[in-house]
Order: structure tokens, then sequence, then C-alpha cells
């Protein structure tokens, strides 16, 4: 894989070191890159549910990577299409997103969608 930042493909063996790059990209940008593009992202509760659970060490390897990835792909400043795009700039974040969740979802925890929604200042529906 040249481009670390895309998910695995399938049967693809990620090293750790790739890993732990992804992982110093999304805890050092994670919440600046959010903060920046708030107002424009309709997937900020998934993507902070992502994060939240691929930094929780209790999520499987496996998922954690696949998670870091993503997140680190809608960090980095170098996408398929430029986020200054009005209207598309964020799909291909979306659509990475998306593909990652739906590998390794099962593993964001509704605790993880809880501190999510906390730090977005979302309310959480009554149980």
């Amino acid at each position: 894989m040249t481009d670390h930042t895309m998910p695995p493909l399938e049967g693809e063996i990620l090293l750790p070191s790739q890993i732990a790059r992804d992982e110093r990209i999304v805890r050092n940008g994670f919440w600046r890159k959010l903060r920046r593009t708030l107002g424009r992202i309709p997937f900020a509760e998934d993507a902070v549910a992502a994060f939240y659970c691929a930094t929780d060490g209790r999520t499987p390897l496996h998922a954690r990577a696949i998670l870091l990835a993503a997140v680190a792909y809608f960090i980095l400043p170098i996408d398929v299409i430029p986020d200054a795009i009005a209207g598309l700039g964020f799909t291909d974040d979306a659509t990475v997103l998306a593909t990652a969740i739906a590998i390794a979802g099962a593993h964001i925890r509704t605790e993880h969608r809880e501190k999510a929604r906390r730090a977005l200042l979302i309310e959480t529906p009554a149980r």
C-alpha cells in the first residue's frame, strides 16, 4: 500500500509502524481539524466516535488500525477531492470514514458514541 492514510485492503497487513504513524497524526491533529470544519461536515459525530474508538486501548488492533487510517485521512491536507471545493470537498473523507465504520464499526461502543455527543454538545436522547 503506497498511501498509508487509506483503510487497508482486504488481506493487507498493516505494520505496527504504520499504525503508530496514523495514531500520531490522529492524536496531534484531530481536534484542530474538527474545529476548522465542524460547520461544514455532517459526519462529525461519526468522526468523533471513530476517534474515541481508535484511541481506546481496549479496541482490537485491526479495528484501531482501520479507524486510525480513516481519521488520519480526514486530517491530512492531501485528499483525492480537496476540502476547499464547496459541496464536494468532504465527500471523499465521508466515504473513507463510512467504509472504515462499515468494516470496524462493531467496535464503536455506546460509550464512544456518548463521548462523541458530549464533545460536540449534542443532547443524548432519553432512554
